[in-house]
């Protein structure tokens, strides 16, 4: 059957042609709407500007077919081979290709919204400045691509390829990469605002200028990886692996890298505010500056050593840590949660519940806190269901009171004015929470809260200060609560320690 023949027998009503050979034919222009083609030879034909919408394309082979122009608007061609085919400006919207072959095809500026085309394979193919807006790319195969200027908008690429394919500029706002293989691909520029990267591989990715505001890279390997001056603002990077990437000057505002690893890694002009540096792997990193202004405007420039750089990076959560010289029991613990419940409403110091540790003979309640400007403060609260409450309200008091001019005559004139600034807000938040009182309701049933504590604060900078410690803490005599002699003992004034000496709490508050 030739052409002319094919277009007659279409024309008279005919549409079942499936299995015909037709290599090199020209069917330009030609109307084969919902014709039958399925499994047909059709490699070299002219189909350009041909009308194919809702065609039966199934298993055909097309290789190196001319289709630039062409209506193939809800077309199947499920396991067809298209390679080297020219489909440039073709209309492939909504069109069907599943595990189609598309090798080195040739699609500039063809629109293929809301196709589907899971595990096809376009290895090399040009898609430069084409349209997938919602289209169905799951575990495509896209390697070596040409997909500069593309449109993915909604796109599902989940589990697809994309090794060293080029995305200069393409729009990937919304799409689901999870689980993507996309080792280095360049993403210039591209945006990638929101797009879901769980997973992904995108390892010596170029992802330089490129949008990954709002993105979630859970997870997602990035070693080797070049993102300077890329946009992370608000991204997601918890656990992701980022060693040696290179974020110079990138901006990662409140972005979440909790459990993130930037081992070897260069920060240097990263904009950090809102970034949480507790539970890092920062290990050996290149920072020489980063910027802490809210809008990353240089307003706040912090600069580095390299070794102030590894202590900056490797922060731990400051930690207010209290000790209690006895066991915990079911009872204690209820009634210590409903205590603390009722603090929090009191307060917003408290971000998170303690954790609790209980050993064989002492019980460890520690509250994990966003600052270090923080510590004295929760300290100050945290302390009130315990006989020992007050003094250690008392030696906070007594501690801030030395933060002055005088005591810090001999620091140098900027951190002496910080440290006094310090002193000065935390006293004005003690004094706002001198007013909290514990629940009347709550009943003390329990001698657990008359035992000696010791309240120990830990900086993000691993440094400790043991703000309060009664002089029995931590002795192997048995306490009878309901004696007079034990009780006048763990009340005795004497017993407990001198105020913390002025260098100490500077060499603290230095760390911060």
């Amino acid at each position: 059957m030739d052409a002319d023949e094919l277009l007659l027998k279409y024309e008279s009503g005919t549409r079942d042609f499936r299995a015909i050979l037709l290599c090199e034919a020209n069917l330009s222009r030609a109307n084969l709407s919902q014709a039958n083609l399925s499994q047909a030879i059709l490699s070299i034909t002219n189909l350009s500007g041909a009308n194919l919408s809702e065609v039966n394309l199934n298993q055909a082979k097309l290789n190196v077919a001319r289709l630039s122009g062409a209506n193939l608007n809800r077309a199947t061609l499920d396991d067809a081979i298209l390679n080297v085919a020219n489909l440039i400006r073709a209309d492939l919207r909504e069109a069907s290709l599943i595990n189609a072959s598309l090798i080195r095809a040739e699609l500039m500026r063809s629109d293929l919204s809301y196709a589907v085309l899971m595990g096809a394979n376009l290895s090399e193919a040009d898609l430069r400045e084409a349209t997938l807006r919602q289209a169905n790319l799951e575990q495509v195969n896209l390697n070596g691509a040409n997909l500069t200027d593309a449109v993915f908008i909604g796109c599902n690429l989940e589990r697809a390829s994309l090794h060293r394919a080029c995305a200069t500029k393409a729009d990937f706002r919304g799409v689901n990469l999870s689980n993507g293989e996309l080792r280095q691909i360049n993403l210039y520029k591209a945006n990638l605002s929101g797009a879901d990267l769980r997973g992904a591989n995108l390892r010596w990715a170029d992802l330089n200028g490129a949008n990954l505001s709002g993105a979630n890279l859970e997870q997602a390997r990035l070693s080797g990886a070049s993102l300077c001056g890329a946009n992370l603002t608000g991204a997601n990077l918890m656990n992701a692996v980022l060693i040696h990437a290179d974020l110079t000057q990138a901006n990662l505002i409140n972005a979440d890298c909790t459990g993130a690893d930037f081992t070897g890694s260069s920060l240097t002009g990263s904009k950090l505010y809102g970034v949480s540096r507790f539970d890092l792997k920062a290990e050996e990193i290149t920072c020489d500056w980063i910027d802490l202004s809210p809008l990353g405007d240089s307003s706040h420039i912090q600069t580095f050593s390299p070794k102030e750089a590894n202590k900056f990076f490797n922060a731990t959560f400051p930690t207010v840590e209290i000790s209690v010289d006895t066991r915990l029991g079911f009872e204690d613990h209820t009634i210590l949660a409903k205590i603390y419940h009722y603090l929090q409403q009191q307060s917003s110091l408290f971000n998170q519940p303690p954790t609790l540790e209980v050993n064989s003979r002492r019980t460890v309640i520690s509250f994990k806190i966003e600052s270090n400007e923080q510590l004295l403060s929760v300290a100050y609260v945290a302390i009130l269901p315990f006989q020992d409450a007050d003094a250690t309200q008392k030696a906070i008091e007594a501690a801030i009171k030395q933060l002055t001019p005088e005591t810090c005559s001999q620091l140098p004139v900027q951190l002496s004015n910080r440290i006094v600034q310090l002193g000065v807000e935390m006293a004005q938040q003690i004094r706002l929470l001198s007013d909290i009182r514990l629940d009347p309701k709550i009943e003390f049933s329990t001698p657990f809260f008359l035992y000696p504590t010791r309240t120990l604060l830990k900086s993000s900078s691993h440094q400790h200060l043991i703000l309060h410690s009664h002089s029995y803490f931590g002795r192997s005599l048995v306490r009878d609560s309901g004696s007079s002699e034990s009780s006048e003992s763990l009340n005795n004034p004497y017993l407990n320690p001198k105020p913390l000496d002025v260098e100490t709490l500077l060499n603290f508050i230095k760390g911060f």
